[in-house]
């Protein structure tokens, strides 16, 4: 028989989780305005009832069992859908608050999304923004909000709304071409420093991408640096005569425009990779979501309407 989930249940795992915020049963009571007595009882049924220790104690502070933690990231994503709800009902949510949470790629962010920001700011001032700029996957499920990522999206669990094609461009130094000279075809990179970066899913560089009659080609190259987090770094060392690299155009337009980089093979050029915003399927939209998320697709021009 299913459980009934009533209004001590309810009780309990808002206890629950101010305890997880607090780090202490007596924090989370204060909080509350009950005593820690009342608190530990309340813990104590929830563990009895679901038949796992959430918390390891000590005579300061508990700490979330790994059952715990994932329990917590469940409740506060379903606490926090009820808050949604109870807002929508009442018609509050004319002005759409409380906090959207999105990773981000590293370069994405700095050049497309941060100059976005103060923009949607002013629009819903009353919306909080937790932004992590990363290159690696994370859990849309409980986590995060949005994420925005490159590449293929295979997960059929997630929605994916195309964003921008970001084109390719390869660069170096003039330094650099002054001294090891300027390669003209694709097989003249395999006599340059050519500046790696590293899919973090793989753990492998990746293959620079060209265009020639009509065709796509992987072209993988060899350097004697590898990064693996941060493309800027890449970009600054290529801008101090460390090699030949290939990124985003948006990564380097304003050093092209003052000469401290040199567009290389351009006959060669007309790849891309996209960008796409990320969310699950199966997860309740926050109207404030929505609204951050029809504001990306506003701004870099893409497909505007968000599908009901």
């Amino acid at each position: 028989m299913t459980r009934v989930f009533n209004e001590v249940m309810l009780g309990s795992i808002e206890l629950f989780c101010l305890c997880a915020e607090q780090g202490s049963f007596s924090g989370a009571a204060v909080v509350a305005g009950v005593t820690p007595a009342a608190v530990s009882r309340s813990i104590a049924r929830l563990e009895a009832r679901l038949g796992v220790t959430l918390f390891a104690r000590t005579t300061r502070r508990v700490s979330l069992t790994d059952a715990g933690y994932l329990y917590f990231q469940r409740c506060k994503e379903v606490l926090g859908q009820l808050a949604d709800a109870e807002r929508e009902l009442a018609g509050n949510q004319l002005s759409p608050s409380g906090v959207v949470r999105i990773s981000i790629p590293t370069p994405f962010g700095h050049f497309r999304i941060l100059p976005l920001i103060p923009a949607f700011n002013e629009l819903y001032p009353d919306v909080r923004l937790e932004v992590q700029l990363s290159n690696q996957n994370v859990d849309l499920t409980g986590q995060f909000d949005l994420a925005i990522r490159g590449r293929n999206i295979p997960d059929s669990s997630l929605i994916a709304r195309h964003l921008e094609d970001a084109k390719l461009v390869t660069v170096a130094a003039p330094a650099y071409l002054a001294k090891a000279g300027i390669p003209e075809t694709l097989d003249d990179l395999d006599k340059h420093n050519c500046i790696q970066f590293q899919l973090p899913s793989t753990g492998q560089p990746i293959p620079w991408l060209y265009r020639t009659d009509g065709r796509e080609i992987d072209k993988l190259t060899s350097g004697t640096v590898c990064f693996s987090e941060d493309i800027l770094g890449a970009v600054s060392l290529a801008r101090h005569g460390g090699g030949l690299m290939q990124t985003y155009d948006f990564c380097v337009q304003e050093r092209l425009n003052r000469g401290e980089l040199v567009e290389i093979l351009p006959h060669y050029k007309g790849s891309f990779r996209p960008f796409s915003l990320l969310y699950s399927k199966d997860r309740h939209m926050p109207i404030r979501v929505k609204k951050f998320i029809e504001f990306l697709i506003e701004q870099l021009g893409a497909n505007k309407a968000l599908p009901e």
